[in-house]
């Protein structure tokens, strides 16, 4: 499955930030996004496209593109909210997830499941699922959200927007949407050799060893040490 991952706006981009200047809206974005791939990159199937990036503001126009060049399947937009003039202390509040003005209907699925991880995870106030005009959801072509996981406004949400604590609680509650939505699968654990059993190739060799009481023949994938080198050469070729 191919995931678009969006951090909205750029380390650069004019007022987008808390009033007091503590908090850049991308340092937000940008730090859920990277915690949401390596979450997702830990189910089978899932590829990661990135659209930002921590050097530039990343034209709107060229995110979108590239997700439908890519043909992704998903495209999820990461926001923090401001109100007012953005420039001041208010008391708005609260987590809202977006979807198109048409609400598509997979697009609206993955908003619900999204939206209410993240009410759960974050214990914030809930301004619900909401639609709007926004680039990233009119111009793609596949299911797209964009969630505004609190104020840089709000004394109170910048404070948590600030922590990582709270970034990897919204990245959780993010990914837990997705899976829950798709039906992702955990990739099985590579299951390594067990430390007692013996390679083909050495079983021969290690019978031989043993029946020259050169070893004992087990801790087989253990580092030799020098003592044990000694001891082995000594019954091999040393002792008369």
């Amino acid at each position: 499955m191919k995931i678009v991952l969006d951090a909205g706006h750029g380390p650069e981009t004019p007022g987008k930030r808390s009033p007091d200047g503590s908090l850049r809206e991308y340092q937000f974005n940008s730090a859920v996004a990277r915690y949401v791939a390596e979450a997702l990159l830990h189910n089978e199937g899932v590829e990661i496209l990135m659209t930002h990036a921590d050097d530039r503001v990343v034209p709107l126009r060229e995110r979108t593109d590239r997700a439908n060049a890519w043909k992704a399947d998903l495209f999820v937009s990461i926001h923090a909210n401001a109100a007012g003039d953005g420039a001041s202390w208010n008391s708005a509040q609260g987590i809202e997830t977006y979807v198109y003005t048409t609400r598509p209907a997979a697009a609206l699925k993955l908003a619900e499941a999204v939206h209410r991880n993240l009410i759960r995870a974050t214990g914030r106030p809930d301004r619900g699922v909401k639609t709007a005009n926004f680039h990233v959801l009119r111009e793609t072509k596949m299911p797209a959200i964009l969630v505004e996981c609190g104020f840089m406004t709000n004394r109170e949400e910048c404070e948590l927007l600030k922590s990582d604590a709270y970034r990897r609680k919204c990245a959780e509650a993010i990914v837990a949407g997705i899976v829950e939505t798709y039906g992702l699968k955990p990739k099985r654990p590579v299951q390594d050799t067990a430390p007692d059993e013996i390679s083909s190739w050495a079983r021969e060799a290690r019978d031989w060893a043993v029946s020259r009481n050169i070893t004992d023949g087990t801790r087989p994938k253990d580092t030799v040490t020098r003592e044990e080198l000694w001891t082995m050469l000594y019954w091999a070729i040393g002792k008369k």
